[in-house]
């Protein structure tokens, strides 16, 4: 808006105001750079004033009331008081800059943001509109922004305002727990999580991590920029991971707050940790769990998402594949059906077994293997992976996103399986088809789903019935509130495609110290032996 005011200006509005329209764009791209794009969250504050400041920043009447806008003030008020936070704690305004603004409005920035760096930090902003203002009113223009595609709220279970409800509950939960639980506790549980000396416990470690790391920034400030720390990590916070109270993490600790012996603190932890209990619900659902189910689903639209079936091995993210096999001649020609002469092997004498970790295997071994064979055990941690029999359905696992399918996940039967089970020979070498990591690491970003590596063999297959294999611990937040239906669902329904060949093998997961893995590796002829015996 032009600050020489008249009436044909009014008449006309400000559409062809070049400064305030190059003043507008310049405002929506620094609010986007504040923002990087939408990977800072951003946040509300208890601003007040901030009206007040912007037309009080105009010293003559006139132009006061040229800008006592009703779609400027409802833009202000309502979004003027956004901020970010950095790692320390310190808050800067989302949208008000000096830099490049016009003369006449330079007061007016510097008085917001000021009232806004002042502020106090109430809670994690979200809006599922695509344009937050009123640009446009018949021939006035006005303050408004256009965010990134990922700022945009857009999740069918929740409207932007209960999630914002939700984010501010996780707050006060993750507060309690780090005024309980403190930083000796929290060593101690990582010192038996990394020493993989509790049960499945890398299934705890990364919201463990999470809470210790979270615990130092906060100490490491002082005053408010304590509670903005906590805010900046609770906006990001995995699933589950802002109600330590409630979940593994927090029995744990509270055992080791109790003064518990080693034995007794995990045992208990392996008892919660079962596969069959932990997030499994054990009591069958309700009529009224199983009617807020097919809300849920509908609202979702995944009726189609939970039909699994097995994954075949070209759909596999793959770290390894045999080198295809070398033609000694052309087949066609003058002199196709000539035969070469014999190529006499060379001499190859048998050196024992190596053993190393995974990670050295993966280093040194495989960038070289030609062909590799796993020596099938008689009983081990055989499993199959799965995927959606609808590649078009919405995402439902945690690592699948719209952007960047990956339908794809693996179940295993408590206690391990038997070769025979999978249609292997126990005891004796068969071929390797691909080697994958687990899928949820096939993206990044999952970590608290454990590390694995998959060797998938050729022929093995699954016999038995397992379900859908849809299990509520690999299955988005949207799905926690049904998770008795789902585990009653899984329970019945089956896996399609049984009898066609699929990706099946065995997988060896980080933290489990017997693997005792033999594999039969070629490279230019010759053959070596390795034996696997952890991750790192």
């Amino acid at each position: 808006m032009s600050t020489q005011v008249s009436a044909t200006a009014v008449a006309h509005g400000n559409h062809d105001d070049d400064g305030y329209n190059d003043f507008l764009a310049r405002l929506n791209a620094r609010f986007l750079a504040n923002c990087a794009g939408g990977a800072q969250p951003l946040f509300t504050t208890d601003v007040s004033g901030l009206w007040d400041a912007y037309l009080g920043s105009f010293a003559d009447p006139d132009v006061r009331q040229y800008h006592n806008c009703h779609a400027c003030r409802q833009f202000i008020e309502r979004f003027g008081g956004l901020v970010t936070i950095d790692d320390d704690g310190i808050l800067a305004p989302a949208i008000w800059h000096v830099d490049g603004a016009p003369e006449s409005y330079q007061p007016a920035l510097v008085a917001m943001a000021q009232l806004v760096r002042r502020a106090r930090v109430t809670g994690v902003f979200l809006a599922s509109s695509p344009v937050w203002g009123t640009p446009e009113t018949g021939v006035w223009r006005h303050f408004a922004v256009h965010p990134a595609a990922g700022m945009v709220f857009k999740r069918a279970t929740q409207t932007a305002g209960q999630a914002m409800a939700e984010k501010r509950e996780d707050f006060q939960a993750v507060m309690r727990a780090l005024g309980e639980f403190t930083q000796p506790h929290l060593e101690m549980a990582l010192a038996l999580l990394k020493t993989d000396a509790l049960y499945r416990s890398e299934k705890v470690l990364g919201q463990a991590e999470w809470l210790h790391a979270l615990h130092g920034a906060r100490d490491a400030v002082h005053g408010s920029r304590k509670a903005n720390v906590v805010w900046r990590v609770v906006a990001t916070a995995p699933a589950g991971f802002c109600h330590p109270r409630s979940s593994m993490i927090g029995t744990l600790l509270e055992d080791i707050a109790a003064g518990m012996r080693y034995e007794e603190v995990a045992s208990r932890f392996a008892a919660k940790m079962h596969p069959l209990r932990y997030q499994r619900p054990q009591a069958a659902p309700t009529a009224g769990a199983i009617a807020a189910a097919e809300k849920t689903v509908q609202q979702l639209q995944a009726a189609g998402s939970l039909l699994r079936r097995f994954c075949r091995v070209d759909e596999v993210q793959a770290l390894w594949r045999p080198a295809p096999k070398k033609n000694d001649a052309p087949a066609d020609g003058v002199f196709g059906h000539l035969k070469p002469k014999p190529v006499q092997p060379a001499a190859n004498i048998r050196i024992p077994a190596q053993t190393m970790t995974w990670e050295k295997f993966q280093r040194t071994v495989l960038p070289t293997a030609e062909r590799i064979e796993f020596l099938a055990p008689d009983r081990g941690s055989y499993v199959a992976l799965v995927t959606a029999v609808h590649p078009d359905a919405p995402p439902i696992l945690q690592w699948d996103r719209a952007d960047a399918r990956n339908p794809v996940s693996w179940y295993f039967w408590h206690g391990g399986s038997t070769a025979a089970s999978f249609g292997l020979r126990g005891g004796q070498f068969h071929d390797v088809e691909a080697i994958t990591l687990k899928p949820s690491m096939w993206q990044g970003g999952f970590e608290h789903q454990g590390a694995g590596v998959m060797f998938i063999i050729a022929g093995a297959r699954e016999s038995r019935m397992a379900g859908a294999a849809v299990f509520p611990e690999i299955l988005k937040a949207e799905f926690h509130g049904i998770r008795s239906v789902i585990e009653a669902y899984s329970r019945s329904a089956s896996i399609q495609g049984m009898n066609e060949p699929h990706a099946a093998g065995v997988m060896l997961t980080k933290g489990d110290n017997a693997w005792n893995a033999t594999l039969r590796v070629w490279s230019t002829g010759r053959s070596q032996e390795y034996r696997l015996d952890r991750w790192d």
